[in-house]
């Protein structure tokens, strides 16, 4: 079997991935990796520090849209990073 190398920029979005979604595992199944593999990128990386403790309704609101947006963001970019990795070469996906 191939071992496969990501880079970290790849890592970062998969790792804020799972932090928005709140799954490793479907996370993982999404981008094709071995959870446990994902699981070990996100403690190296150490967990963010989230507090919603004395948040309005209003902040609260605020804050599950924004992360709702960061979820929207980060899809986008992996689908790029994926569109440019299978269409290397080939010219039917890039903007030139």
């Amino acid at each position: 079997m191939e071992k496969r190398e990501y880079d970290a920029s790849f890592k970062r979005m998969a790792i804020d991935l799972t932090y928005a979604r709140g799954s490793v595992k479907e996370v993982a199944l999404e981008l094709g990796i071995d959870p446990g593999r994902l699981s070990k990128w996100r403690q190296k990386e150490g967990t963010p520090i989230r507090s919603a403790e004395g948040l309005t309704d209003e902040q609260k609101e605020i804050k599950r849209l924004q992360k709702e947006l960061k979820e929207a963001q980060l899809e986008r970019d992996i689908l790029k990073k994926a569109i440019s990795i299978f269409s290397k070469g080939d010219g039917r996906y890039t903007d030139s």
